[in-house]
Protein backbone atom coordinates (compact mmCIF):
# COMPACT_ATOMS: atom_id res chain seq x y z
CA UNK A 1 0.00 0.00 0.00
CA UNK A 2 1.33 3.59 -1.23
CA UNK A 3 1.75 5.77 1.94
CA UNK A 4 0.79 9.63 0.89
CA UNK A 5 1.18 12.55 3.01
CA UNK A 6 -1.91 14.03 4.72
CA UNK A 7 -4.82 15.99 2.85
CA UNK A 8 -5.10 19.59 4.50
CA UNK A 9 -8.82 20.15 3.70
CA UNK A 10 -10.81 17.84 5.84
CA UNK A 11 -10.65 19.57 9.61
CA UNK A 12 -12.40 20.60 12.12
CA UNK A 13 -11.79 23.27 14.86
CA UNK A 14 -13.33 23.49 18.39
CA UNK A 15 -13.13 27.00 19.43
CA UNK A 16 -15.78 27.24 22.39
CA UNK A 17 -18.20 28.05 20.04
CA UNK A 18 -20.98 26.78 18.28
CA UNK A 19 -19.84 24.31 16.55
CA UNK A 20 -19.50 25.66 12.89
CA UNK A 21 -17.06 25.10 9.91
CA UNK A 22 -14.11 27.13 9.42
CA UNK A 23 -12.92 26.96 5.67
CA UNK A 24 -9.36 28.11 6.86
CA UNK A 25 -6.86 27.98 9.83
CA UNK A 26 -3.25 29.82 9.14
CA UNK A 27 -0.81 30.54 11.56
CA UNK A 28 0.01 27.32 13.50
CA UNK A 29 3.60 27.75 14.32
CA UNK A 30 6.20 27.44 17.37
CA UNK A 31 9.21 29.72 17.05
CA UNK A 32 12.14 29.24 19.58
CA UNK A 33 14.23 32.38 19.77
CA UNK A 34 18.39 32.41 19.96
CA UNK A 35 19.90 33.67 22.14
CA UNK A 36 23.84 34.69 21.27
CA UNK A 37 26.30 34.62 24.52
CA UNK A 38 30.26 35.44 24.58
CA UNK A 39 31.93 35.84 27.45
CA UNK A 40 35.04 37.69 27.23
CA UNK A 41 38.34 35.55 27.58
CA UNK A 42 36.90 33.04 24.89
CA UNK A 43 39.54 31.78 22.89
CA UNK A 44 36.90 31.42 19.95
CA UNK A 45 35.99 34.85 18.45
CA UNK A 46 32.01 34.24 17.40
CA UNK A 47 29.13 34.04 20.00
CA UNK A 48 27.69 30.95 20.95
CA UNK A 49 24.14 30.13 19.91
CA UNK A 50 22.04 28.40 22.32
CA UNK A 51 17.64 27.98 22.41
CA UNK A 52 15.63 31.04 24.32
CA UNK A 53 11.93 31.59 24.70
CA UNK A 54 9.49 29.99 22.88
CA UNK A 55 7.04 32.29 21.29
CA UNK A 56 3.93 31.87 19.04
CA UNK A 57 1.93 33.22 15.66
CA UNK A 58 -1.26 34.44 15.99
CA UNK A 59 -3.53 31.76 14.77
CA UNK A 60 -6.32 33.06 11.81
CA UNK A 61 -10.15 31.38 11.24
CA UNK A 62 -12.43 32.20 8.24
CA UNK A 63 -15.76 31.20 7.87
CA UNK A 64 -18.41 32.02 6.34
CA UNK A 65 -20.79 34.50 7.28
CA UNK A 66 -24.30 33.57 8.50
CA UNK A 67 -27.30 35.98 9.35
CA UNK A 68 -28.09 36.51 12.67
CA UNK A 69 -24.61 34.62 13.66
CA UNK A 70 -22.57 37.07 16.05
CA UNK A 71 -20.36 35.15 17.59
CA UNK A 72 -17.23 36.21 16.53
CA UNK A 73 -18.20 39.67 17.40
CA UNK A 74 -19.36 38.44 21.19
CA UNK A 75 -15.94 36.65 22.20
CA UNK A 76 -14.09 40.16 20.77
CA UNK A 77 -16.77 42.48 22.66
CA UNK A 78 -16.20 40.54 26.18
CA UNK A 79 -12.53 42.35 25.74
CA UNK A 80 -11.68 45.31 28.73
CA UNK A 81 -8.86 46.70 30.16
CA UNK A 82 -6.59 43.93 31.22
CA UNK A 83 -9.48 40.96 31.12
CA UNK A 84 -10.95 39.07 28.39
CA UNK A 85 -12.45 35.66 28.36
CA UNK A 86 -9.65 32.98 26.64
CA UNK A 87 -10.69 29.84 25.76
CA UNK A 88 -8.75 26.82 25.03
CA UNK A 89 -9.05 25.68 21.13
CA UNK A 90 -8.93 21.97 19.47
CA UNK A 91 -7.73 22.15 15.97
CA UNK A 92 -7.94 18.52 14.58
CA UNK A 93 -6.89 17.43 10.57
CA UNK A 94 -8.96 14.22 10.19
CA UNK A 95 -8.56 11.34 8.25
CA UNK A 96 -11.46 9.42 5.86
CA UNK A 97 -13.17 8.17 8.91
CA UNK A 98 -13.52 11.60 9.88
CA UNK A 99 -11.10 10.30 12.73
CA UNK A 100 -7.94 13.16 14.44
CA UNK A 101 -5.25 12.43 13.11
CA UNK A 102 -3.17 15.65 14.19
CA UNK A 103 -4.38 17.69 17.08
CA UNK A 104 -2.93 21.51 17.96
CA UNK A 105 -4.10 22.33 21.12
CA UNK A 106 -4.31 26.02 21.80
CA UNK A 107 -3.90 27.51 25.63
CA UNK A 108 -5.45 30.30 26.49
CA UNK A 109 -6.46 32.51 23.10
CA UNK A 110 -8.82 35.74 22.99
CA UNK A 111 -9.67 37.38 19.68
CA UNK A 112 -7.44 40.44 18.69
CA UNK A 113 -8.87 41.24 15.38
CA UNK A 114 -11.92 40.68 13.30
CA UNK A 115 -12.23 41.21 9.73
CA UNK A 116 -15.64 41.53 8.17
CA UNK A 117 -15.83 40.08 4.58
CA UNK A 118 -14.96 42.08 1.69
CA UNK A 119 -18.28 43.20 -0.28
CA UNK A 120 -18.29 43.59 -4.06
CA UNK A 121 -20.95 44.36 -6.63
CA UNK A 122 -19.81 41.74 -9.34
CA UNK A 123 -18.63 39.40 -6.94
CA UNK A 124 -19.92 35.47 -7.09
CA UNK A 125 -18.24 34.11 -4.00
CA UNK A 126 -19.62 33.38 -0.12
CA UNK A 127 -19.02 36.17 2.35
CA UNK A 128 -16.26 35.11 4.25
CA UNK A 129 -14.99 36.76 8.12
CA UNK A 130 -11.64 36.86 9.30
CA UNK A 131 -10.70 36.28 13.58
CA UNK A 132 -7.35 36.43 14.29
CA UNK A 133 -6.45 34.73 18.28
CA UNK A 134 -3.75 35.46 20.29
CA UNK A 135 -2.80 33.07 22.44
CA UNK A 136 -0.29 31.68 25.26
CA UNK A 137 0.74 27.70 24.12
CA UNK A 138 0.46 25.58 21.40
CA UNK A 139 0.96 21.96 21.33
CA UNK A 140 1.15 19.36 18.60
CA UNK A 141 0.05 15.76 18.91
CA UNK A 142 0.79 13.61 15.59
CA UNK A 143 -1.28 10.28 16.04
Amino acid sequence: MANYPLPKFHFQVDWGGTHIGFTEVTGLQIETEVIEYREGSSKEYNKVKMPGMRKFGNITLKRGTFANDNEFYDWMNTVKLNTIERRDLTINLLNEEHQPVVTWSVKNAFPVKIQSADLKADANEAAIETLEVAHEGLTIKNG
